[in-house]
Parts: structure tokens; sequence; C-alpha cells
């Protein structure tokens, strides 16, 4: 869970193109926090969680989008593969690039090239 609070404040703050110094600024307190706020060591308290939903002007859900609901169970083990990858520098400049690319034609295009060099490497 806190994993995943992190892991969506780092998009919205990326998506936003916040530095963790501006966030942590805004929140008033220090850039590492944000970090580890980010990656997920410490847990972000529900009135800190409120002050980054209004300095990253977004609901509060939006953190918790993607969860499953508590009476489903545990995560879903592709979850952990969806973590890992936003965890990443690449998988954040993807995350957040891929959603400005308007024209359905060009991302179809780069999910198959995507798809084609992943073979690629599994061939060799």
């Amino acid at each position: 869970m806190d994993v995943h609070v992190g892991l969506r404040i780092r998009l919205r703050r990326q998506t936003m193109k916040l530095s963790q110094e501006q966030l942590a600024e805004s929140l008033g307190i220090s850039f590492q926090q944000v970090q580890k706020y980010e990656n997920g060591s410490n847990r972000v308290s529900a009135s800190r969680l409120y002050d980054v939903a209004k300095s990253l002007a977004t609901p509060i859900s939006y953190f918790f989008d993607g969860l499953s609901e508590p009476a489903a169970g545990l995560a879903e083990p592709e979850s952990e593969f969806v973590y890992d990858f936003f965890s990443t520098p690449d998988g954040m400049a993807i995350a957040s690039t891929f959603p400005r690319i308007k024209s359905p034609r060009a991302r179809k295009r780069i999910i198959e090239l995507m798809r084609e060099l992943a073979e690629e490497d599994d061939s060799h």
C-alpha cells in the first residue's frame, strides 16, 4: 500500500513537472522525506496525504487508483511488476511521456516496436 501510494505521488509530481524539492517546499518538509514517501519506505499519514493532494492539485482518491478493494484480497502478482516498472527512471519516463502522444496510430506503432525489441531480446 505504501509503495503504491508513493508511486502515485511520484507519477503525479512528475506529470506536473515538479521536482522533489519543489513538492517538499510546498509541504514544508525536506526533499529526502518526499523521496522516502515516493519509494514507500515512509508511510504517508492521512493529514500529509491531504496536503500532498492539495499541492499536486488532485483528489485523494487518485493515490489509491489501481488498488483492489480490501475485501478482494491481496494485490495481483502482475501489480508487483507494475510497481517495479514505475520505480525505475525509464518506467516513469515512458509513463509520463506516452500519454502526451495524441495519435492512436503513433501509440500503436510505439507499442509494436517495443514488443518487437522485447522479442529480439528474448531470442538472444
